[in-house]
C-alpha cells in the first residue's frame, strides 16, 4: 500500500458481481423518488445500492443532494444547496415505515452553509422516525459541524443509536482527499462523542487503495481507536467518474482480512473490513454483532 504503486485501470475479479435488480429493487427505488427523497446509495454512486434496494434497505440522504464542499472522492455534487425543507423528517420516516425498516441509517452531505451543519435537522429526523417505528434503531452517520460540539450536542441529545463520523484516510492525504476537513477535528468529533454520551457507540470509517503506507493505515486506525471508538468499517475506495482521484491499489481481500484482524487486536470491538464495505452497508448487522 504505497504511493509510489502505478494507478490501476481495470477492475480486479474480486470487484466483479452481478447486479441484483428486480421487483423489489424498482418497488424500493420508485418509493424513494415518490417521496420526493434522496439515498447517498443513488447520490455517491455507491456500489451495494442495488443490493441493497434488492433487500429492502437503503440509506437515507438529508439536506438535498448538494454539497457545500468538494471532495475528490465522493460523487455527491458540490454546489449551493437548497434550504432546508422541514417536512423532509417526515417524508423519511414515512418512507422508512413504508419498507418496514427496523435499522435506519441517516447522513446528509456538509451544510457549512447553516449555522448548525444541519444538526437540528438531524434531530428532527430522528425524532420522526421513533414515532413512526418507536423500536426502531438510528444510526447517524454526520460530517464534522465545523467543529462545532454545541452541533454534535444537538444530534447526540436526540440519542441515536450509533453515531458515525468517517475518517475516510490517512492524515497525509487529507489535503488532496478532503481539503475542506481536517484530521484532528474529525478526531476530536469522535472523542467528544464519548464524553458527551458515554452510553451512545461512536462509529468511523476509512477507505483504502488512494496510495496510503501500511504504517498509514496502522496508524488512522490506532488514533481512531485512541478517541473511545470501538466500531470500524474499511472499504475499497473506488473512483465514480474520470474527475474523480484515481485508484493507486485494489487491495485484495485477504489484506482486507489482516486489517480487520489487526483493528480487532487494537481494541475495536466490531470491525467490517472488505473490498465493498461502505460505512454503512450491512450496518444492522454490525451493530448487533457480538
Amino acid at each position: 500500500m504505497s504511493a509510489s504503486h502505478p494507478i490501476r485501470t481495470g477492475k480486479p475479479p474480486w470487484l466483479r458481481r452481478k447486479l441484483p435488480t428486480g421487483a423489489d429493487y424498482e418497488k424500493i427505488r420508485a418509493m424513494i423518488d415518490q417521496g420526493r427523497l434522496h439515498t447517498v446509495c443513488q447520490e455517491a454512486n455507491c456500489p451495494n445500492q442495488f443490493e441493497c434496494f434488492s433487500a429492502h434497505t437503503a440509506t437515507f440522504l438529508i439536506m438535498g443532494a448538494t454539497c457545500t464542499r468538494n471532495c475528490r472522492f465522493c460523487n455527491i455534487d458540490g454546489g449551493v444547496p437548497e434550504p432546508l425543507d422541514p417536512d423532509e423528517p417526515r417524508r423519511v420516516a414515512e418512507a422508512a415505515a413504508r419498507m418496514h425498516l427496523r435499522y435506519v441509517v441517516v447522513t446528509s452531505v456538509t451544510r457549512d452553509d447553516l449555522a448548525d451543519g444541519g444538526a437540528s435537522h438531524f434531530a428532527a429526523t430522528i425524532d420522526s422516525l421513533r414515532e413512526a417505528i418507536p423500536a426502531v434503531r438510528v444510526e447517524v452517520l454526520i460530517p464534522d459541524f465545523q467543529g462545532r460540539r454545541q452541533a454534535l450536542e444537538a444530534v447526540l441529545a436526540a440519542r441515536p443509536d450509533v453515531l458515525n463520523h468517517n475518517m475516510e484516510t490517512v492524515r497525509r492525504l487529507y489535503a488532496t482527499v478532503r481539503p475542506q476537513a481536517d484530521y484532528e477535528r474529525s478526531l476530536e468529533l469522535l472523542a467528544r462523542v464519548k464524553a458527551i454520551a458515554p452510553t451512545i457507540p461512536a462509529k468511523s470509517g476509512i477507505m483504502l487503495g488512494l496510495g496510503e503506507t501500511e504504517a498509514e493505515v496502522r496508524q488512522v486506525i490506532r488514533d481512531i481507536r485512541h478517541t473511545g471508538c470501538r466500531m470500524l468499517t474499511i472499504g475499497q475506495y473506488l473512483q465514480p467518474t474520470a474527475q474523480h482521484l484515481p485508484v493507486v491499489e485494489f487491495v485484495p481481500p485477504p489484506t482486507f482480512d489482516g486489517w480487520r484482524q489487526f483493528a480487532l487486536d487494537e481494541g475495536f470491538t466490531k470491525v467490517a473490513s472488505g473490498p465493498f464495505v461502505r460505512s454503512s452497508y450491512h450496518a444492522g448487522n454490525l451493530f448487533h454483532e457480538g
